[in-house]
Parts: structure tokens; sequence; C-alpha cells
């Protein structure tokens, strides 16, 4: 039983840290990313598809990214939605192909990265908290139910306490190294 909770609390607190290294994913860094277009679907006879459905999608230069439709009638709706996202990104239409170039940050800008980045990492380590309360109440439930003894629960309840550190040690690793790719020029 005891197992399916320490379960339980491993694939919730592993998705908190899934969630977080994302959302840094869609962070834009000052270098050339595909995951910085990930979100972005176009209007394709109707219907909002993902960038990675309609073109090829490629880097040739950490400052550029390439957006090459395989049906060339599409350039201008992919060109819209890029505009209409919220990335800040203009787009550079020749007829055949999109080139987005992505400028150097100010380091004023890094700095507001930095801090949006450890405001994001200590809202996944809260979660990360919430589960473990979460857990635990689950842990004094099966105590009043009697189906765990006391013993039991306490040193359940220490496993979780460890499991919860590492994960909050794995979001500071997540974070540092985001700091240091914004940081970097």
């Amino acid at each position: 039983m005891l197992d399916e909770i320490y379960s339980d609390l491993d694939d919730r607190m592993n998705k908190a840290v899934e969630a977080l290294e994302t959302e840094y994913k869609k962070l834009r860094t000052g270098r050339a990313s595909i995951s910085l277009v990930d979100g972005i679907k176009a209007d394709y006879y109707g219907t909002a598809t993902p960038l990675n459905q309609l073109a090829t999608l490629t880097i040739p230069d950490p400052r550029t990214i390439v957006i090459q439709p395989w049906d060339t009638s599409a350039v201008g709706e992919i060109e819209k939605a890029i505009l209409k996202s919220d990335l800040g990104l203009t787009p550079m239409n020749d007829g055949k192909a999109i080139r987005i170039n992505i400028p150097p940050l100010t380091t004023e800008r890094r700095r507001d990265l930095v801090k949006i980045v450890k405001k994001r990492a200590e809202e996944s380590k809260v979660a990360v908290r919430n589960i473990r309360r979460d857990i635990n109440e689950k842990i004094k439930e099966l105590k009043k139910d009697k189906k765990v003894s006391e013993d039991e629960q306490f040193r359940a309840q220490e496993e979780i306490q460890k499991i919860t550190d590492d994960f909050v040690k794995k979001i500071d690793v997540v974070f540092s190294a985001k700091e240091k790719e914004i940081l970097e020029t």
C-alpha cells in the first residue's frame, strides 16, 4: 500500500519538474530554439495546425530559425500566426520560407528573465510541497484507519520528506541551468 503511495508521489513530483522544464523551453533566451515556436498553430485550410506539421523547422545558426513550409501557399498564414503569438519576434517572409532572427538580449531583459525563471522555480517547489502535504494526509488517514502502524507512518513521512528534498534539488538544478543559459552572452 505504501509502495503505491510512493509511486504516486514520484509520478506527481516528476510531472511538476517536467512542467517547469517545458515552461523554461518556451522562454526566449537570445538563442534560437525550435521549442520557441512549438506552441504556434497556423490556419491551414481552416484548421489550426502546429508548425512542425506544416513545415521543416531548422536552426542554421544560433540566432536564426528557418521555417520552410511544404506547401508554399501556407507561408502567409504561418507568418500571421508568428506575428499573433506573444513571442515578440518579427518573421521575414521571402515567399518560400520564413526566417526569424532572434535579437540578443539586453542586460536589463536578462535580469528580468532570471526573475521570471526564479519565480517559476519557486512555484514548482510550492507545487512539490503541496504534493508532499497531500501524500502525508493520505498516510495519516491510513494510520487513522489502522491500516499502518505509528512507526510505519513516521518512516513513511521521513521517506516522503527525502523524496521531496530530492525533487527540490532537481528543481534547483533545472533553475541553475536556465539561469546560466540566460546570463550567457
